[in-house]
């Protein structure tokens, strides 16, 4: 028996992956730069704008159309929750990452993560399709959690 996987299907996985990989480091540098900065807000802000820099030459290289600024008016109210959520990540992870570490802290995103997409597939929220729970997906998140658990137990033994 072979294992045939498309190419089609593993690089998407290998880029979700590289992003995730790359999320302890900016959980590590906004900390450093709370510190230097005297305030986790301003970090947040720093962070942030980093990232506005960052994506105006890639809009230009890629082409991007211009914006349609007239549909914004016809957004739902929870489209504009993406900004509210990326400041909170970032101020929580920077203030956070020193207490909890590293690990400590993105095992604990996971997990917020996993099971909030749990509720966000089971009700098709957000304008995404239903993709209902069931007892697999129940048995994955529960893994995570546990794992959770056990990586905050273990930090906590060696203090």
């Amino acid at each position: 028996m072979s294992l045939n996987i498309a190419p089609a299907v593993v690089i998407p996985l290998l880029i979700a992956l590289l992003a995730g990989a790359a999320v302890p480091f900016q959980a590590g540098s906004n900390a450093a730069l709370g510190k230097l900065l005297g305030h986790p807000l301003w970090a947040t802000l720093i962070s942030l704008a980093v990232s506005v820099l960052m994506v105006l030459p890639a809009l230009l290289l890629m082409r991007a159309p211009a914006p349609q600024l007239a549909a914004l008016g016809q957004a739902p109210w929870w489209a504009w929750f993406g900004g509210v959520a990326g400041v909170a990540y970032i101020t929580a992870a920077l203030i956070l990452t020193p207490r909890l570490g590293a690990a400590g802290f993105i095992v604990c995103v996971v997990a917020g993560q996993v099971l909030s997409s749990l509720a966000i597939d089971q009700w098709g929220l957000m304008g995404l399709p239903v993709r209902p729970v069931n007892g697999l997906r129940i048995a994955g998140v529960t893994l995570i959690v546990v794992g959770m658990l056990l990586v905050q137990w273990a930090t906590s033994a060696q203090r």
